[in-house]
């Protein structure tokens, strides 16, 4: 029988471990002790996996127990640096490891998203070195994740599985070992890089359908226009697609079409669309602060006395994931305005060691100006239920229009939406 060791314990790592552990001896693995500590006491500060889900797994830190896997599977981040290039650090980490520990037949397969050509020109090289048997005695294959944080619906058994492999063999073996726990099938691509190009050619269309609707929004506001009416006009026909303005971050698709821009330029082709396309989504931010500050001078608030609390610092609603959250150009933007705003979100702590004040439930209430940056289900459920008697609420600005109907906006001096 196989033996299986996940390697990363994020939102990606977790679930497969979880689900692999009921068909195969399963190691997780996690260089954060704290993480594989919460994770042996039946705890997933994440939220996707509840303690009853964890199956069989056995977590840790310690890499001696991963020594003897058959599968070595790799879920670790593959971060961009300051200048927006891929980083590999992580993932180069990560294959030295694995690689010493490699004896005659074991494959590794990869799920971090890369550019196409990033398992076998980055990967595996690391692999090689570490090594004490030849490169003909390991296999190696590529599975992108698909994993989408928060949502409940399309989980790693609703989603189909791709998988590309260097050979027919290890296609084979690796499929099968999925296909235990994706009841949606797997989906065998004819290499590693079609694998490899198909999960960032997903989170590159979305991410450019964004941008889109993004940047008419702009112009729609410049029209006194509101760009949710246009978009319910223009979904009338059939062949509309339904993509919403709003901040974009995240560890995929806020990040994704760089790696994919870096190996574009290195064969010498100008990627044009999508570095556009995040240009709009990098912009989003800046544009929300300026739109509270605009409504702010309307009403003749002066920005530096002037109470505000910003509703959502996750990357999207009702998740605790802060990676590359937008909320937080929304923030600093604010701050160059001279604006001292506190942030409010119930599903993310420690705020305040990032250095921005956070505000409970009673400063929401207090504030003159409230802005509604990621609309939790939960918050909203409660703005739209709330006396505005209760509020100082004058300017709400909403990003996503999730309180177009509710007395606080009808009581507010100014109501703004996207």
């Amino acid at each position: 029988m196989e033996r299986v060791g996940v390697i990363g314990l994020g939102y990606v790592g977790l679930p497969l471990a979880a689900a692999l552990s009921r068909h195969y001896p399963t190691v997780g693995f996690d260089t954060d002790e704290a993480r594989a500590s919460e994770l042996r006491e039946g705890v997933d500060r994440t939220g996707e996996v509840e303690p009853s889900e964890l199956g069989d797994c056995f977590f840790t830190s310690n890499e001696t127990y991963l020594k003897g896997c058959t599968v070595y599977i790799v879920a670790v981040p593959t971060p961009v640096d300051s200048q927006k290039r891929p980083d590999f650090g992580p993932l180069r980490a990560a294959s030295r490891q694995i690689g010493s520990w490699l004896r005659a037949g074991d494959v590794v397969v990869y799920e971090s998203t890369v550019y196409p050509g990033a398992t076998e020109e980055v990967c595996v090289p690391e692999l090689e070195a570490a090594a004490k048997i030849s490169r003909d005695q390991f296999q190696v294959a590529y599975s992108p994740e698909r994993i989408n944080p928060g949502d409940k619906v399309h989980t790693l058994q609703s989603i189909t599985k791709v998988v590309g492999a260097q050979d027919e063999r290890t296609l084979e073996r690796v499929a099968a070992i999925y296909e235990q726990v994706v009841e949606a099938g797997v989906h065998r691509a004819p290499s590693i890089r079609v694998a490899e190009a198909a999960k960032i050619a997903e989170n590159i269309q979305r991410d450019v359908n964004i941008a889109l609707v993004n940047e008419l929004a702009l112009v729609f506001d410049r029209l006194g226009i509101t760009a949710a009416d246009v978009f319910d006009a223009s979904a009338t026909k059939w062949n509309w697609l339904r993509f919403h303005p709003g901040l974009v971050g995240g560890h995929c698709i806020g990040v994704d079409p760089y790696y994919m821009a870096a190996k574009a330029e290195e064969v010498g082709v100008a990627p044009q669309v999508i570095i556009s396309g995040r240009r709009v989504n990098d912009s989003m931010g800046q544009f929300l602060a300026g739109k509270v500050v605009q409504q702010m001078c309307r009403e003749g608030m002066a920005p530096a006395n002037t109470s505000v609390v910003v509703i959502g610092a996750a990357f999207k609603p009702d998740v605790p994931d802060t990676r590359n959250s937008k909320a937080f150009d929304v923030l600093d933007e604010l701050r160059a305005f001279n604006v001292s705003a506190a942030i409010y979100d119930p599903h993310v702590g420690d705020l305040a060691a990032r250095g921005y004040p956070t505000a409970s439930w009673a400063d929401v209430e207090r504030a003159e100006v409230v802005v509604v940056a990621v609309p939790h289900t939960e918050v909203v459920a409660r703005l739209q239920a709330a006396e505005p008697s209760g509020f100082s609420c004058r300017v709400l600005c909403d990003l996503h229009g999730a309180l177009k109907d509710a007395p606080l906006a009808a009581a507010a001096s100014s109501y703004w939406r996207l």
